[in-house]
């Protein structure tokens, strides 16, 4: 990933909710602070993230994380990535 080329010591991916959601949309939705890989693999398995929405990101996330294990990556609302930079807000991914 051009992440991984440039040696980014985190993956940001900005987009238009806070936190990346399990039963998005639906009375049972629930915000994910943090996210393993593991975790991930299985709320993807379990159709969890939309193909065209939060799944690109969330496997995008993926393959950073497994390309550099000892990183982090963030998924967070556009207008709070400075607060998802100091750990305020967004899902963080790790290994």
């Amino acid at each position: 990933t051009l992440a991984t080329l440039i040696k980014a010591d985190i993956l940001m991916i900005l987009t238009a909710v806070s936190k990346v959601c399990i039963g998005f949309n639906t009375e049972h939705q629930k915000e994910l602070n943090s996210l393993t890989i593991e975790e991930a693999e299985q709320y993807i398995k379990d159709g969890e993230f939309a193909k065209g929405s939060m799944l690109p990101k969330v496997e995008a996330c993926i393959k950073f994380l497994e390309e550099n294990p000892k990183k982090i990556a963030i998924i967070a609302n556009l207008s709070e990535g400075l607060a998802a930079l100091n750990g305020q807000t967004g899902t963080k991914m790790s290994k």
